[in-house]
């Protein structure tokens, strides 16, 4: 039988493709190791041989081609600190015949210093010999960029324990006195909201104290020692008061203190009898001894009234001091025909809105580095007809406890766009003119509807969100109110910053234009280095938030000077003027002054 050609040609030409196939087949591996700079070795345990491939010799930089290596060349590539370990995890895989695992440094012929990552497996060759054969490749750029986002954790992570560190620091300013510790006006108003909910109260009673001879002291042996005797006062308070009660310091030398589920009003007078032979003792300040006292004013009753008994026990001090100081009164019936009093001068401040009475006095803003004028605060006055001018410290809060807030904001407003457009029709260029906006006012319905009547234009007004707003506790509708009178081009300001009645929460809730910092944080800062450091952390947080800075109280040009060091970017106080009807204050704004002119004529109105 006889085979032809074509069929003896047929395993040969098969062979041939298999052969073809298998070196393509290398030259592609070839290439992806070269493409992925992955080097090639193998290392005959019995021989003691190394080969490398040409991707091992550009990995090492050494500028050889050849196959066969000798094995300090590896060795004496690794960088010192990583040699021991590196061969001790080759002499583990070769005694447990098993994978190798190893990552290193390498320091190059030019010194450069690359990062390898080497992985073997055992097998025996084909002559019985055992073996390793594995593959080493470069992630110098893998574990630079571990360290890169380790570094920026570590750093993120630093920076979130200061902020919180400075939140928690700030939340606390903003909850507690400054000088003493103690709880602030902000905290207290919020412990007494939370009384009547709490069922477990029998009695509750309410003191309101308040230091005599407090200014004396502060005259005669100035500032430091006035802080002395308040820091003192609080210490003694603290001590005689039952653990279940609550002191806090309310203003310059007034505390309030809440007493529950005391036995009985022979309980309550030991309470106060005590705390005024505390307070009369006197105070050491360093080689002086200051004498003080305490007026204090109680109301208490057996259930939870706690709203009643704090204006209650303010009118039980008010008759302490006016009887002569040091002394204690409750508060009594004759104490309530004074409330009456004062609801017939609500009835009188009624008339007086209708009538037109309520009109607003300017007090000028500078700019805390140039001094020139920046904007005015509307303030509230009363052109009595009887009484002549009164001052808002008469009616504001007569006018809030009987609904006339609201009011009173309206006809401020409606008066300073009219005394802006007399000025503007005399050509005069009017800068921005902040106005007091109330709760009640803010929380009305109808309000944007009444402002986009008013047609006000941009950047004219600037809303002053006043003490008795609590952002803290502002639903989002609230904040949507302010979020659409901020598009109508109004400003928005937190007034009383760092007295207890806006705090860092409401500041990151409200993102309002500016923040006016409390006069009682403004009072030392020239003296005190511990207000300056508080000072300068509420300028901070508020850059922070891209928020500006008004001092206000500046009553002195040294408080000026330390208020502009410290990153305030406004001042407003008695320093510069008094609060003047639009009639004295158009001169503030004359186009024909220039800025030194204005400034002086600014300086001018301290001394009136």
């Amino acid at each position: 039988m006889q085979v032809s050609k074509a069929e003896t040609a047929l395993p040969e030409n098969k062979a041939t493709r298999s052969e073809q196939e298998f070196q393509d087949l290398l030259r592609r591996l070839e290439l992806a190791l070269d493409a992925s700079r992955i080097g090639v070795w193998e290392h005959s345990i019995a021989k003691g041989g190394i080969l490398w491939d040409a991707q091992m010799h550009r990995l090492y930089e050494t500028g050889q081609t050849c196959r066969e290596v000798p094995a300090w060349l590896w060795s004496n590539a690794i960088h010192p600190d990583d040699r021991e370990q590196a061969e001790r995890d080759f002499d583990q895989a070769i005694a447990t015949r098993g994978a190798y695992n190893s990552q290193f440094r390498i320091v190059l012929p030019s010194g450069e210093i690359r990062h390898l990552r080497s992985r073997a497996h055992f097998y025996v060759d084909a002559e019985g010999f055992p073996s390793f054969i594995g593959a080493e490749w470069d992630v110098t750029a893998d574990i630079v960029l571990n360290a890169e986002l380790a570094r920026q954790k570590m750093v993120a992570e630093a920076k979130a324990v200061a902020l919180e560190e400075s939140n928690a620091r700030i939340e606390h300013v903003a909850d507690h006195d400054y000088l003493t510790g103690l709880p602030n006006r902000r905290l207290l108003d919020k412990r007494l909201t939370e009384l009547p909910a709490d069922k477990s109260i029998a009695t509750l009673g309410v003191l309101h104290l308040d230091l005599d001879q407090f200014k004396q002291i502060n005259d005669s042996h100035g500032h430091a020692a006035g802080d002395a005797v308040l820091r003192a006062a609080a210490l003694r308070i603290t001590a005689a008061i039952p653990a279940n009660g609550m002191v806090a310091r309310v203003g310059g030398d007034e505390f309030v203190i809440v007493l529950v589920n005391f036995s009985d009003l022979t309980e309550l007078k030991l309470i106060t009898e005590d705390l005024q032979r505390r307070l009369r003792k006197k105070i050491r300040f360093g080689h002086e001894m200051l004498q003080s006292g305490a007026s204090i004013g109680v109301s208490w009753s057996g259930d939870r009234r706690a709203r009643n008994l704090l204006a209650e026990s303010d009118l039980a001090l008010y008759q302490a001091k006016k009887l002569g100081r040091n002394r204690v009164e409750f508060f009594t019936r004759q104490l309530q025909e004074d409330l009456r009093a004062k609801r017939r001068l609500a009835e009188e401040l009624k008339l007086g809105l209708e009538r037109g009475e309520i009109v607003p006095y300017y007090q000028v803003q500078l700019d805390a580095r140039t001094q020139e004028v920046i904007g005015f605060e509307a303030l509230a006055r009363w052109k009595h007809p009887d009484k002549g001018v009164l001052a808002p410290g008469i009616f504001l809060k007569i006018a809030d406890e009987h609904g006339l807030a609201a009011e009173i904001d309206a006809a401020i407003l409606k008066s300073v766009l009219e005394d802006r457009l007399s000025w503007l029709s005399r050509g005069l260029a009017v800068p921005r003119i902040a106005v007091n906006i109330s709760g009640s006012r803010l929380a009305d319905p109808t309000l944007l509807g009444k402002l986009r009547k008013l047609d006000i234009p941009p950047d004219a007004i600037v809303f002053e969100l006043v003490e008795t707003i609590f952002l803290d506790d502002s639903d989002e509708k609230l904040l949507d109110h302010i979020g659409d009178i901020k598009q109508m081009g109004i400003d928005i300001e937190i007034d009383d910053f760092g007295s207890g009645h806006a705090s860092l929460i409401g500041l990151v809730k409200l993102r309002p234009k500016r923040l006016k910092i409390d006069r009682q944080l403004i009072a030392e800062v020239v003296s005190s280095a511990e207000q300056r450091r508080v000072v300068g952390s509420i300028v901070e947080i508020a850059k922070a938030l891209d928020v500006e800075v008004i001092a206000e109280g500046i009553e002195t040009e040294a408080h000026a000077v330390v208020l502009a060091q410290l990153g305030c970017d406004g001042l407003q106080g008695y320093a510069f003027g008094y609060p003047a009807p639009a009639a004295e204050t158009a001169r503030l704004f004359s186009p024909m002054a220039s800025g030194m002119e204005k400034k002086k004529t600014v300086m001018s109105g301290a001394t009136r």
